[in-house]
């Protein structure tokens, strides 16, 4: 039997943090912590409800970011 992949590791770093930023800077700054997938999307986008670890959401509205969260 094949063992369970283990996930990647999330960086220790508050989702929070990038409310408000532009969306460039705040990818940029997302993958400079560690995160190994970033995704922006527009408000009320449909996406699918799976958590991926090592994956950074945010919402960006008029080019900032609007809320941002994890997998």
């Amino acid at each position: 039997m094949a063992p369970f992949p283990t996930p990647p590791a999330e960086p220790d770093d508050s989702p929070d943090t990038y409310v408000g930023l532009d969306a460039d800077s705040a990818e940029r700054l997302a993958r400079e912590r560690g995160w190994s997938t970033v995704r922006s999307l527009p408000p009320g986008a449909v996406i699918t409800m799976e958590y991926r670890s090592g994956r950074l959401n945010f919402e960006v509205e008029n080019g900032q970011v609007a809320r941002a969260w994890k997998g």
